[in-house]
């Protein structure tokens, strides 16, 4: 499937409630060394590979990147597809509901941490930014917790998951 001529793939938004009721959301941080998108904060996906769903795809990357397996994944539903600007791709964002404390496995070669981020931070932590990429200066939404900086495609699928969410935030 492809959308306006670009490539598609597809991404999980893990979903877990904490001991206190809290909603967490994992996220992977790539590598600093990765050609494309270093040391950025995203949701485990990637590129659809011929013959399979969307979903699919979502689930077979979510597990190649932090070893999460399909039939732990309750798939709740979907988010609108996001384009990407620079890499002409469409990600088809899916969300996953997952049981708390499971033990992640970052693949080494590109992820370089897991984060089990709360989503009342997440949503606390948007704000419009000033960033400045490749020299160019640019003011975009996004969502920081700690030292934690989400931008670009994910901080939009991240604005869709938290309108949809955003009942059971402050439950």
């Amino acid at each position: 499937m492809e959308v306006h001529g670009g490539r598609c793939a597809a991404v999980l938004a893990p979903l877990y409630r904490d001991a206190a009721g809290d909603l967490h959301a994992v996220f992977t941080r790539r590598r600093d060394d990765l050609r494309s998108h270093p040391g950025e904060i995203s949701f485990p996906g990637g590129r659809q590979d011929r013959g399979e769903t969307l979903e699919e795809t979502a689930l077979r990357e979510t597990f190649e990147e932090v070893g999460l397996p399909h039939d732990l994944v309750t798939v709740a539903g979907a988010l609108p597809p996001t384009p990407t600007l620079v890499t002409n791709y469409a990600i088809y964002p899916f969300v996953g509901a997952i049981e708390p404390g499971f033990e992640w496995i970052a693949q080494e070669t590109e992820v370089a941490h897991i984060l089990e981020l709360r989503l009342r931070d997440v949503r606390d932590g948007h704000g419009r930014r000033r960033l400045v990429r490749r020299g160019v200066p640019f003011k975009t939404d996004t969502y920081v917790v700690g030292d934690h900086l989400i931008w670009g495609a994910t901080a939009r699928i991240v604005g869709h998951l938290l309108a949809r969410v955003a009942p059971l935030l402050d439950r």
